[in-house]
């Protein structure tokens, strides 16, 4: 006795393939193009009077191994960001890709102080002393994916990253001119 329902067969499962993990490791050697401007934001209270210096050394990260550092996450972010100008990977591609081995890259420079006029709410004009770094370079391992992406992608990226975005205050991708920097191709 037919009901006149069609009975519809199960689809067949499709198997999905995952491949092992293959991560390769780079090491990578950028050099500056423009000042860095560092600025760490400070566990003072926001209402006491300013100290210049100690405004100065607040600004500035401390390296676990002596000297000057800067987040590790700020490069990153310069090279995922520089995907918005390249064509054919996009940001969510990128941050899977590959991570940088550290929390702070060490920096190598010397930092002086600097003054900066700033406007702050409601045009109120304030003044930042922050740690400047003129002439800089830092050294740091990046771990990738060589099935996403490769060895010379990733030079690429970070070349483009600090000319497009760069890292730092006052830096390109928010229309600065600061924290420019070029990976040492022959490192």
């Amino acid at each position: 006795m037919a009901s006149g329902k069609t009975v519809k067969k199960p689809k067949a499962v499709e198997k999905i393939s995952i491949p092992a993990a293959t991560i390769a490791t780079l090491t990578i050697k950028i050099i500056s193009d423009s000042p860095l401007i560092s600025h760490k934001w400070s566990d003072r209270a926001p209402h006491v009077a300013k100290d210049p210096e100690q405004c100065f050394k607040d600004s500035l990260y401390e390296h676990p191994d002596g000297g000057y550092g800067f987040p590790a996450i700020a490069f990153k972010a310069s090279a995922v960001q520089a995907c918005a100008h390249i064509k054919g990977i996009t940001k969510v591609l990128a941050r899977g890709a590959f991570c940088i081995a550290c929390e702070l890259v060490k920096i190598d420079g010397t930092p002086a102080m600097r003054k900066d006029r700033v406007k702050i709410n409601n045009g109120i004009v304030d003044f930042f002393y922050r740690g400047e770094f003129k002439k800089w370079s830092t050294e740091f391992q990046i771990h990738f994916n060589p099935n996403i992406i490769s060895k010379e992608q990733i030079l690429n990226l970070f070349n483009m990253a600090g000319f497009s975005c760069g890292v730092g205050d006052m830096r390109p991708q928010m229309d600065g001119n600061f924290g420019m920097f070029h990976v040492d191709m022959a490192g």
